[in-house]
């Protein structure tokens, strides 16, 4: 991956090589930092770059800063028009990824949230596919388990509880899996890796509640609408067991990088038929008209980049 041209640092967008931390920063030593991930998608027909659910990101992205004691200077629409300009000055005409990160910019030894200064620092990258094999994965149940509420909040995108993702994605990547399936200490299912998880059984919709150590996902809460809204289908947020998965009809992974996933194997089992079934399928074409901007029902989700040259 090609590294970008500039970041927004320190309140100003600046060339990336000059975006710089000391190795004594709070947050390389200790994790404290908070994150986001937001996409943009190229629109051919209009020539416009669509930034998806941009209020929805920030919004998070303040969210995990409360949890984290971090006081931040800007607002979601700051937020918003410093992404617009930034993009911009990349001058990125295609997809891309948008990586948001407060952390805690003292140079300090001392593991605490209290009395520190966090700053912002953005950047964007040309970007495609984050599970390469994203139409028919072959997933495993993780040996490691979810990191709980009490431990680090997982509805925060906490950069030091982000280890646990490492963990189980290394494991599952080198034992020949694209993704891991991960268990909450009482033994549902939880997420992906860094995955909301959705499973099909008897035509209802089922993914696991924000209360089994998930990640409130963005694009979980969009496929649930548009499965709603546009298919009809039933959707239910439960505790999911792990037998369940085997004997379910589709299965299918959902997050910003991720998008929406197609699982047809699990532990060497077939889901379904052990090819991506109808309701995925559907799922991913209807998605991927909307964050493209095509279905004017879901085009405040869209934010335009180009269609205001910021001066």
């Amino acid at each position: 991956m090609a590294l970008p041209k500039y970041a927004y640092f320190q309140g100003s967008i600046v060339p990336y090589s000059e975006a710089k931390v000391g190795v004594m920063t709070h947050a390389l030593n200790y994790g404290t930092a908070v994150f986001g991930g937001v996409r943009g998608y190229w629109n051919e027909q209009e020539e416009e770059l669509f930034i998806f659910r941009p209020t929805d990101h920030f919004t998070r992205l303040l969210n995990s800063c409360k949890m984290m004691l971090m006081e931040v200077d800007g607002t979601v629409d700051s937020l918003i028009q410093s992404t617009i300009e930034l993009i911009q000055k990349e001058g990125h005409r295609q997809d891309v990824y948008l990586r948001p990160l407060v952390y805690n910019s003292d140079e300090i030894i001392g593991v605490k949230l209290h009395d520190l200064n966090a700053d912002l620092t953005m950047f964007s990258v040309p970007f495609d596919k984050y599970v390469s094999n994203d139409t028919s994965a072959h997933v495993t149940f993780s040996s490691w388990r979810r990191i709980d509420d009490n431990m680090i909040p997982a509805r925060g995108k906490i950069a030091g509880a982000y280890v646990n993702t490492a963990f189980i994605k290394t494991d599952a990547v080198r034992a020949g899996f694209d993704e891991a399936l991960v268990l909450t200490e009482d033994g549902h299912i939880s997420e992906g890796s860094a995955e909301n998880v959705f499973m099909i059984r008897d035509g209802v919709l089922y993914t696991p509640p924000v209360s089994d150590n998930i990640l409130e996902g963005i694009t979980r809460r969009s496929a649930m609408e548009i499965a709603r809204e546009e298919f009809g289908l039933e959707v239910v947020e439960r505790q999911i067991d792990r037998t369940e998965v085997y004997m379910c009809e589709e299965f299918f992974m959902t997050g910003t990088a991720a998008q929406i996933t197609a699982v047809t194997k699990v532990d060497h089992r077939p889901i379904g038929e052990g090819e991506m079934g109808p309701i995925t399928a559907k799922l991913r074409d209807y998605f991927q008209d909307v964050v493209r901007g095509k279905v004017e029902k879901y085009r405040q989700w869209n934010h335009p980049v180009w269609e205001k040259i910021v001066v």
